[in-house]
């Protein structure tokens, strides 16, 4: 049985065409991605961005801290920039202000290889210029959407798949 949540979940995030074309890629990308980058990652536990984090980690990703200010957050090596990182990152997840987020997705594009899509958490607002950028270079970009909600409707099995397989 579906959970009064996911009936929410789904008739908010397949409202529209748009949507429903949106979501699908975001749970695509989020099943073949092993890697995610958090930008603006909290050493604070009770911040947004360090619970998101601790979940997506438990979920089973590779989680790469984006903070200048700390050397190690959730027992994992912290790099300055994105630019630092020296390895693939299949996600780029967004936790900053909206007049620094360009940054962040300039920052992205420069990533080599490429990540493959940014995430810019709820409260970004929409930005259509980042999100032309990130088009441009072949990545996708979420905006406004938090990827532990998504985590949590598209891709965890739900009660009913795990009490019946």
């Amino acid at each position: 049985m579906r959970t009064t949540f996911n009936n929410w979940y789904d008739k908010k995030m397949r409202a529209t065409e748009a949507l429903d074309a949106e979501t699908n890629r975001a749970e695509n990308t989020l099943k073949t991605s092993s890697s995610i980058a958090v930008v603006g990652l909290s050493r604070s536990f009770h911040k947004d961005s360090q619970f998101v984090a601790r979940y997506l980690k438990n979920a089973g990703y590779s989680i790469v801290p984006v903070n200048p200010n700390a050397d190690t957050i959730l027992g994992e090596q912290s790099y300055p920039d994105l630019v630092s990182i020296p390895f693939p990152i299949d996600i780029v997840d967004v936790f900053l202000p909206p007049e620094i987020l360009p940054k962040a997705v300039d920052q992205a594009i420069e990533m080599e290889p490429r990540p493959k899509a940014i995430w810019l958490q709820l409260g970004t607002g929409k930005n259509p210029e980042e999100a032309e950028k990130a088009k441009e270079f072949g990545i996708e970009l979420y905006q406004n959407r938090c990827i532990k909600v998504d985590h949590q409707f598209l891709i965890r099995p739900n009660e009913e798949s795990i009490s019946n397989p």
